[in-house]
């Protein structure tokens, strides 16, 4: 019986006998008597406790020489939500893993973005993990081949090279030993077809892919939907509501191989996902930077138990159970967006920025209009002529996004919050409020309590919290705010925010 980091062997064994799905992707289940890996959830009858290990990721277990099982599908879980609750290197690896750096600047890449040497690296991780750097980036290109074998129709040479592969045999070598069946025999044992998968195309013949991005409950799909709605920049994104209260999300993605759309709605334990106009390359990072917009490896039930405990804050948490922290898609963007928002309204913000996008984002060349958020090099040499309002303003936004063209701030997910934030406060006009809202988005830190911002602030004088007082919180701070936020925005009886406040 053994376990990787710091799980608990008699907590996990008590999961996986209750099935209990808020575990599925916080760890697996290895069976040693029939060699296969399993979700907490499993179906399958539970295996005695001298039969199993438990392990913190799929890699683990793979390194050891179990395969997934076809059953629970072990890969398509959320994700652990420890890869945001620690700065420590291997949370921060993690990230970065999952966003492809590896397939895209190899070994040597992740390891210059997070400041270490390849060596003391795969060091820490294969201590800490259990698999080193090479063997987690095995894994996702192994999810990244599952979902392209069994959601499209894709030869499977395609499917191998979109995957990360760099040969043939390299994919129907990995795809066997992780699933235990031939990459054709995985494509037969897919469940019932989705409708329009493989089968549409987006206008410039690339596949259309359909997904199922997973999610723990609960989830609060009311407050993201208003959230999503009120800061949609026309262009970039639209939010269009239902006439049964749901909505659809629709965002360009701006990938390492070319843009891409993505049409995003909440269903029953998932968000239905449509990715058109894909370099299928860039499938891996387009699920993760969606994974990590609505924050989908959240614990929420975790962090309502823990917030809960604050008598006076108990009530908000409990009438909005499921709240999700704002996340970033690219990292420059969320920076530029975030300072045209200082000290003004978000209706007035999203025209500014609006006005940005029309003027110097690019044409994607899609039915629509839809245009890419423009570069930081572009806004460096253009946005003085395009952008409006206070001089000094326009000068600190044209400042900082020459700064971030020239990689002075680390702008990605394996940046610790603290680092990124101490970075951000060195850049001409940017204070307090702008590095935590960034800080927060950029690495997705759960403990970020943004008391410098007024929806927050006055929130918490509604309720009588002193925000002097609040390590009680930790490590839920960020989820704190949400509920603040949410509490005044979403709460009737309250007077409207005024226009300085900032949602």
């Amino acid at each position: 019986m053994t376990t990787t980091v710091d799980l608990d062997f008699d907590r996990c064994y008590r999961a996986l006998q209750a099935r209990d799905t808020r575990f599925d992707g916080q760890f697996f289940v290895a069976v040693r008597t029939t060699g296969i890996y399993c979700r907490p959830s499993c179906p399958s009858r539970t295996p005695l406790p001298r039969n199993v290990d438990f392990v913190v990721t799929a890699a683990t277990a793979q390194a050891r020489g179990f395969r997934a099982c076809l059953r629970c599908l072990p890969d398509a879980v959320p994700g652990s939500p420890r890869w945001n609750l620690g700065a420590d290197l291997s949370a921060r690896a993690m990230r970065l893993i999952s966003d492809g750096t590896v397939e895209r600047d190899g070994v040597g890449g992740l390891a210059r973005r997070l400041g270490y040497s390849q060596r003391h690296l795969t060091r820490v991780l294969t201590a800490e993990l259990g698999a080193g750097p090479l063997a987690l980036a095995r894994a996702h290109r192994a999810t990244n081949a599952r979902i392209l074998t069994q959601c499209t129709e894709l030869p499977m040479g395609e499917v191998a090279f979109a995957s990360g592969f760099a040969s043939i045999r390299q994919f129907n070598d990995t795809i066997r030993e992780v699933f235990g069946v031939t990459p054709t025999q995985l494509r037969a044992r897919r469940r019932t077809p989705t409708p329009a998968v493989g089968a549409d195309a987006s206008s410039d013949d690339s596949p259309v892919i359909v997904l199922r991005l997973a999610h723990r409950r609960p989830f609060d799909a009311a407050w993201l939907g208003h959230r999503l709605a009120a800061h949609a920049v026309a262009g970039v994104e639209e939010l269009v509501p239902d006439p049964e209260g749901g909505w659809s999300y629709r965002r360009v993605l701006d990938l390492a191989h070319g843009p891409a759309l993505a049409v995003i709605s909440p269903a029953d334990g998932y968000l239905l996902t449509r990715l058109e106009h894909l370099d299928l390359r860039d499938l891996g990072a387009a699920v993760n930077r969606l994974r990590r917009l609505f924050d989908l490896d959240a614990d929420t039930a975790a962090v309502g138990e823990a917030l809960s405990a604050d008598a006076v804050l108990a009530p908000v948490v409990a009438a909005a159970p499921g709240v999700r922290l704002p996340g970033s898609v690219d990292g420059a963007e969320t920076v530029i967006r975030t300072m045209i928002g200082q000290q003004i309204s978000v209706a007035a913000a999203r025209t500014h920025i609006a006005a940005l996008v029309a003027r110097l984002g690019e044409p994607t060349g899609w039915p629509g209009g839809w245009r890419r958020f423009p570069t930081a090099a572009t806004i460096a040499a253009s946005g003085a002529a395009v952008l409006t309002g206070p001089q000094r303003r326009i000068r600190a936004i044209v400042e900082t996004a020459s700064a971030i063209a020239g990689d002075s701030v680390e702008l990605h997910a394996g940046v610790a919050a603290s680092d990124l934030h101490a970075q951000l406060l060195a850049l001409p006009g940017i204070g307090p409020w702008t590095a935590d809202q960034v800080a927060l988005q950029i690495t997705g830190d759960p403990d970020i309590l943004l008391h410098h911002d007024l929806v927050v602030r006055h929130a918490a004088a509604d309720l009588g919290l002193d925000l002097a007082d609040t390590a009680h919180w930790s490590p839920w701070r960020s989820y704190a705010s949400m509920h603040l936020w949410r509490h005044r925005l979403f709460t009737p009886t309250l007077a409207t925010p005024s226009p300085e406040e900032h949602p």
